[in-house]
């Protein structure tokens, strides 16, 4: 005759809630006991929480290491030397708001700010409103070979270095470059002119290089959104009688209110925090025409070894920062 044996203590379960409880032992008909179940049960639940915190903060802290001491420390440091005179080798004296003074009197630093707002406008609003269009051009011809050849050929500006292709635009921008060849080609010879050596043109030239690298991913990104779009809702508005246009202002552009956010934020940092392409065309020049924070920090540290007004300006450029960025994410956000 077969027997049963009964499971070790350590070994029997519980069930409680749908699950098991290790460690506890049933009661009478299966039903676990009342306070000692329960309290086997907080005490699992419990060490379970427990170890899962510790395996989380284990993956947290490498990063949160890392993000301290090459990003937050830095910025400490940075803040540190705003109210300092040094000039990265002897001893500091203390300035006080003498340097953040300097910052807002100084034509050259002023104007360098000023430059990054101006390249607001290229950088970002120009890509996004022509991505917009492009990527509504593209989704009609989705399922068309030239709407893939399209894609690529304005995204591949994302994979090229910055300095490679600012230096790529500096020759076509020169006097004898492919722009000016172009133009005489077609009879305006007369508009050919040395675009990036001509302080009235120059910063215009670095606008457009960066309008022509920040176009393919404002492109994909709004490709990417309109993708998402329910085809029935412009089935819909077809059958109200509804137009392109009006189809693109009530359904695509309200559709597209993250995408959006996403574009602005990203391009708005990249226009005010400019730096490879402005050094690689122009150097800040001709006549600090096209000079920029980025650039301006730089000469105020290793050249002019002025590392108090460079750290100054870099606090003033980093609010200057999230004073234009957090407003356009919030903005965009409650409208979504």
């Amino acid at each position: 005759m077969q027997t049963r044996t009964a499971k070790p203590l350590a070994e029997a379960t519980v069930g409680v809630g749908g699950g098991t409880v290790p460690g506890v032992t049933p009661g009478p008909s299966g039903q676990p006991a009342t306070a000692a179940t329960f309290a086997a049960r907080d005490r699992v639940l419990r060490a379970r929480r427990v170890r899962r915190g510790w395996i989380a903060l284990a993956l947290v802290v490498p990063a949160a290491a890392f993000y301290g001491t090459f990003v937050l420390w830095p910025m400490v440091q940075t803040f540190q030397l705003s109210f300092w005179h040094w000039n990265g080798v002897g001893e500091a004296t203390w300035a006080g708001f003498d340097n953040f003074v300097t910052v807002f009197t100084s034509s050259t630093i002023v104007g360098s700010l000023l430059n990054a707002l101006v390249l607001i406008v290229y950088f970002s609003f120009l890509p996004v409103l022509l991505g917009l269009v492009a990527a509504a051009v593209i989704r009609k011809m989705a399922t068309s070979r030239l709407a893939l050849v399209a894609r690529t050929v304005m995204f591949l500006p994302q994979i090229i270095p910055l300095v490679a292709a600012g230096l790529m635009w500096q020759w076509m921008l020169s006097r004898d470059g492919m722009v000016n060849e172009f133009l005489r080609l077609i009879g305006l010879g007369r508009l050919a002119q040395p675009w990036l050596g001509q302080s009235s043109t120059a910063l215009g030239g670095v606008g457009v290089v960066g309008a022509w690298v920040a176009l393919g991913l404002c492109m994909l990104l709004l490709l990417a959104g309109m993708t998402k779009i329910d085809p029935a809702l412009y089935e819909a508005a077809r059958l109200d009688g509804a137009g392109a246009i009006r189809e693109f202002f009530s359904i695509t552009l309200p559709s597209l209110k993250g995408e959006l956010a996403v574009c602005f934020t990203v391009t708005i940092i990249a226009a005010l925090s400019a730096f490879d392409i402005v050094w690689a065309t122009t150097r800040g020049g001709p006549a600090f025409s096209t000079m920029v924070p980025g650039v301006e920090i730089f000469h105020l540290g290793f050249f002019s070894r002025r590392v108090g007004e460079a750290a100054a300006l870099g606090v003033v450029f980093m609010i200057l920062v999230l004073a234009i960025v957090l407003p356009i994410q919030r903005l965009l956000r409650e409208r979504d």
